[in-house]
């Protein structure tokens, strides 16, 4: 909850004086041992802090979902495994999992949907970081339009969804194999643009090397690049800059 619904909690007797102290008492962080979990970022930066659960132990995974679960605040787990998701679902019930974007999401309120985010792949390979994308910027409450399947090798089927992705406030660029699509969107739109430099591809695409230094080296103007499959990274920047146009 941020800082007025507590008051409005306290105020209105939702809240014990008793549980009013236990909440600031984790104000800041809530150390756990294992981790500090950082309850103030979202009134810091905007958004709430973002488990990333690929690496971690059971036991510390299972833990840092409940202390959210604890205090009613929304998060999600981004590279999450399905035992991963199933560890967790059986403390909570209330999470739920994509797999193909790899996320686990527990959350207590419904957020307005605000702005516009174009999420375009070149392939369907690429949906993985795409979802990815997606699903965080849906969860930051941003309002998220998918246009899949629309890379330069059949480059009409970008053209036939130009006009609508040009009504993106920013668009995120999602390709594999030589990562052209960031650049022959970039010459037709007049928005900011995310590219993500995906794995995907054959032998000499080097895991998505190519794709990196393709974005990278592009003449187009206006291009941001993340690392290479970090589909919550372009979709964190992209929720900023959402953000901003819709407060203006």
């Amino acid at each position: 909850m941020n800082d007025k619904e507590f008051l409005e909690n306290i105020k209105n007797g939702k809240m014990s004086i008793d549980e009013g102290l236990a909440y600031l008492k984790d104000f800041n962080f809530k150390d756990i041992d294992i981790a500090k979990l950082d309850f103030q970022r979202k009134n810091r930066r905007g958004f709430p802090e973002t488990i990333f659960c690929q690496g971690k132990e059971d036991f510390a995974l299972v833990e840092i979902f409940k202390a959210f679960a604890q205090r009613n605040e929304s998060v999600i787990g981004t590279r999450a495994s399905k035992d991963q998701y199933n560890l967790v679902k059986k403390a909570l019930p209330d999470a739920k999992y994509n797999p193909t974007a790899r996320i686990i999401s527990l959350e207590y309120e419904n957020r307005e949907k605000i702005g516009n985010i174009a999420v375009c792949t070149g392939g369907t390979a690429d949906l993985f970081v795409a979802e990815e994308a997606a699903l965080t910027a849906e969860f930051f409450g941003a309002k998220v339009n998918r246009y899949y399947d629309i890379g330069v090798s059949g480059i009409h089927r970008m053209l036939s969804k130009i006009d609508e992705i040009k009504k993106a406030n920013v668009i995120i660029a999602i390709a594999g194999m030589e990562g052209a699509l960031a650049t022959v969107l970039a010459g037709l739109v007049d928005k900011p643009i995310i590219a993500v430099p995906t794995s995907v591809g054959y032998g000499a695409s080097f895991k998505g090397i190519s794709a990196l230094l393709t974005m990278l080296s592009t003449c187009a103007e206006g291009i941001s690049v993340v690392n290479i499959d970090n589909g919550y990274g372009a979709a964190y920047a992209s929720c900023q800059i959402n953000k901003l146009i819709e407060e203006e």
